[in-house]
């Protein structure tokens, strides 16, 4: 049945956990682009044979005519649903930069089709050159802090950092009041944590 293959990829979609993803269904996805083919090919076989009868395309309703319009139909909707496997990754893949930052964990890597992580790396790049361009870093909070200042205990040992207009020696298990924007580099490299008392 037309179609059915395509619909594969949306049911893969809607059964994923919200924000994860699942391994790019090469296979499938494939079988969908061959499938179009399939449909363009037999379209286009169609309305050559009404276009040789000398017959009105617009106005002939014949089994030529049906049988192109299934043809096209079946290809919108493969196409859509192309569209939509495509958008949704793309919609994850987008928020991992902002989870992970701009190197994806290796398990993720596995999952995504070359095309995608291509995607992500120029993704993370326009990121980049607009936070450099604004001087102003969008990976720090996605909600406003209550306090510029954190506790913060660092996990290993970093050595001396310099940070605005002086520097600090982060030592393993030290305690330090920091600016967020100073410490959330470290902690979300899993160097320090916010202390919480």
């Amino acid at each position: 049945m037309y179609g059915r293959r395509a619909t594969q990829l949306l049911k893969e979609i809607d059964s994923s956990e919200a924000g994860q993803l699942a391994p790019f269904n090469s296979d499938v996805f494939d079988q969908v682009i061959r499938e179009c083919n399939e449909h363009n090919s037999q379209f286009q076989s169609l309305i050559r044979k009404m276009v040789e009868q000398n017959l009105d395309i617009e106005t002939t309703r014949n089994e030529d005519h049906y049988g192109a319009a299934i043809h096209h139909l079946s290809l919108l909707r493969n196409k859509r649903c192309l569209m939509a496997y495509m958008y949704n990754r793309a919609e994850v893949i987008q928020s991992f930069r902002w989870k992970v930052g701009p190197v994806l964990p290796h398990d993720i890597q596995e999952k995504l089709h070359f095309s995608e992580k291509e995607y992500f790396k120029n993704h993370s790049t326009a990121i980049k050159s607009y936070i450099s361009e604004m001087d102003i870093d969008l990976t720090v909070d996605m909600v406003p802090p209550k306090d510029p200042y954190i506790q913060v205990r660092v996990l290993e040992d970093i050595g001396e950092v310099s940070l605005g207009d002086h520097s600090v020696s982060l030592t393993k298990n030290s305690l330090h009041f920091l600016r967020r924007t100073d410490a959330e580099q470290f902690i979300s490299q899993g160097l320090m944590e916010e202390f919480l008392e």
